[in-house]
């Protein structure tokens, strides 16, 4: 017969485990009451037990920190004046023709470069997903557009902006910037999934983009 540290214990890691958004403080603390009730005695109900633990949990569980938001901004600055980098960056149904990831890219709601136009992104060797364009601004050459959640990506809440300025030499800097928190909320995702994991991954979009229209542009 199991004893009754066991009885207690076993079922409190396994509430901890589905749990996974309950801070590890919290954990901590629950499996010490568990060992303070299991010294009481086998006479303890265990399911009383668990459902103290549960009742101890349910606050912590809703207070648990959610997934902050995250910024990345990228710029590359190109020897080419403003009018012909905007001309190949701004249109919304292009990103495939300067970001090498991208395979498709197509209008499939409302106008092309007008704000409510949806866009449906198909990445290389990859999945599929939709952007909503918010603001388009020929005369700042800048737009912005949010990702249609949800997606199939590690993120959500995503909105970017994508600018061309010019720059002191006569030249252009593009800055494209996003906002967004990661789609897991656990205490503890996996590393891809995390804040740090997320931002690599934008960063390394961003960077991919900008670096070939660098290329693209300056031959």
């Amino acid at each position: 017969m199991r004893s009754c540290k066991a009885r207690y214990i076993v079922p409190l890691l396994a509430f901890s485990a589905q749990r996974r958004c309950i801070p590890q403080r919290l954990i901590r603390i629950m499996q010490a009451v568990a060992h303070i009730i299991a010294k009481m005695g086998n006479h303890m109900n265990r399911s009383i037990v668990v459902l103290a633990l549960v009742a101890l949990a349910a606050p912590w569980a809703v207070l648990a920190d959610p997934p902050k938001t995250l910024r990345v901004v990228e710029t590359v600055e190109i020897k080419a004046p403003v009018s012909k980098v905007w001309a190949t960056v701004k249109n919304f149904d292009s990103l495939n023709v300067w970001h090498p990831a991208f395979a498709k890219d197509e209008i499939i709601k409302g106008t092309n470069n007008q704000p409510g136009a949806v866009r449906q992104l198909t990445v290389k060797d990859g999945p599929t997903f939709t952007e909503r364009l918010l603001a388009f601004t020929p005369k700042t050459h800048s737009f912005k557009y949010k990702i249609i959640d949800p997606s199939p990506l590690p993120i959500r809440s995503y909105r970017s902006t994508v600018a061309v300025t010019p720059s002191a030499d006569g030249g252009s800097v593009v800055t494209w910037t996003g906002a967004f928190k990661r789609k897991n909320a656990s205490d503890n995702p996996p590393d891809a999934e995390s804040d740090a994991g997320v931002t690599k991954f934008i960063t390394g979009v961003y960077r991919g983009g900008l670096d070939n229209l660098k290329k693209m542009i300056e031959g």
